[in-house]
């Protein structure tokens, strides 16, 4: 199985998080914090990061603010009161998922 594929249904809670504990980030920002802290092992690329980000903003969870860095127009992105409750529901679903999938790969063949 395909590693993409099992993470893509996580890439929400895992933005939402990153904007939580950061305040505020780019996307190129976002793909390379979720690298380093996976050392590698979850590589989000453009055209999954992008459409997210987009949704997420069009349904009011995010707002994007731009702004001059380094002679270039950036977009941060943070959360808004609503992204914030969003980011507290989807953690929590997601542990629980986690929790489940843990439960199912322990089973002990009888």
């Amino acid at each position: 199985m395909n590693k993409s594929s099992l993470y893509k249904g996580c890439l929400e809670p895992i933005v939402l998080q990153l904007l939580q504990t950061h305040r505020r980030m780019y996307g190129y920002e976002i793909t390379q914090t979720v690298k380093e802290i996976t050392k590698g092992e979850l590589q989000i690329t453009e055209g999954a990061l992008y459409p997210l980000l987009h949704r997420l903003e069009a349904e009011g969870l995010l707002e994007a603010e731009m702004q001059m860095a380094d002679n270039r127009m950036r977009k941060y992105y943070s959360l808004t009161k609503a992204g914030k409750e969003e980011t507290t529901s989807a953690i929590g679903e997601l542990q629980a998922f986690l929790q489940t999938m843990t439960h199912l790969t322990n089973l002990k063949l009888t």
